[in-house]
């Protein structure tokens, strides 16, 4: 029994050595990669190709969600208000939704899910057939050619992507708010204007979006190095890098919204 008990405590301890290696190797990474921009300076078409291939690829999701979020929003928001016999605050309550909490996460959720998969499975892929190795073995960084360019696209695409996310479900409110429902459009636009501030909404949504973009990135990116370079070890990797950027997301939106608007 003693024997059975220390090899479970013995499997503890390995695992949790293998985890803070692995965080040990993010790190390396994440520096790596940052410090490998000037690898691609001269190769801008690069930074354009991951752009389309993590950013425009990934709007037709982005869009559509948000138009559908946005109407939900404006629907039930107005189902709330007009009992209280606010229904004019709709657009109010639709912007600030979208600009501090639903823009940034929901869009960072769906970038995870499939940009920051796709990355994965690509690099991993790239490790399994050798790729990484054979540039190495003929000079080429795969940091720079590779990993960099795919990192920074993500950052740069994810707070546009944002953007672009509030924007339609605004736009989706409304067309359920203003000419389903009837609300006054002037009413409408003016409790939005009112009480939506540059820094407070738009700029902290968008430092919201940068944050996420960086750490759902950096996640997709590393898991796809780090593969074990199998079918069941990209496989894997792919699945963590959804899961583990899902929790970072909520965790640091939750730290990011006492940071901005709470009391922390």
């Amino acid at each position: 029994m003693s024997t059975g008990i220390l090899d479970r405590l013995s499997q503890l301890g390995r695992f949790g050595l293998d985890q803070i290696q692995s965080i040990g190797r993010a790190g390396i990474f994440l520096v790596l990669a940052i410090f490998s921009r000037a690898g691609f300076s001269n190769r801008f078409s690069l930074l354009i190709q991951q752009l389309y291939s993590v950013g425009v690829m990934s709007l037709i999701i982005v869009t559509v969600s948000g138009l559908f979020i946005g109407m939900v929003l404006a629907l039930q928001g107005y189902n709330i208000l007009i009992r209280y016999g606010s229904e004019d605050a709709v657009g109010q309550m639709v912007a600030l939704s979208l600009l501090r909490e639903l823009g940034p996460v929901v869009t960072a959720l769906l970038f995870a899910g499939r940009a920051g998969s796709a990355l994965t499975a690509e690099i991993g892929l790239m490790k399994t057939t050798e790729q990484l190795s054979s540039m190495e073995m003929i000079g080429v960084d795969p940091l720079k050619r590779v990993i960099a360019p795919r990192f920074w696209a993500g950052v740069i695409s994810m707070p546009l992507l944002a953007a672009i996310f509030s924007l339609v479900g605004i736009l989706g409110a409304v067309m359920v708010g203003v000419d389903w429902l009837g609300i006054y459009e002037g009413s409408f636009w003016a409790t939005m204007q009112a009480s939506v501030s540059l820094t407070a909404d738009i700029g902290n949504g968008l430092i919201k979006s940068l944050v996420f973009g960086f750490v759902v990135t950096w996640i997709a990116v590393f898991q796809g190095y780090d593969a074990i370079p199998t079918s069941e070890g990209v496989s894997r990797a792919t699945t963590r890098t959804v899961v583990y950027s899902s929790l970072a997301i909520l965790g640091l939106d939750f730290i990011l919204t006492a940071v901005m608007f709470g009391e922390l």
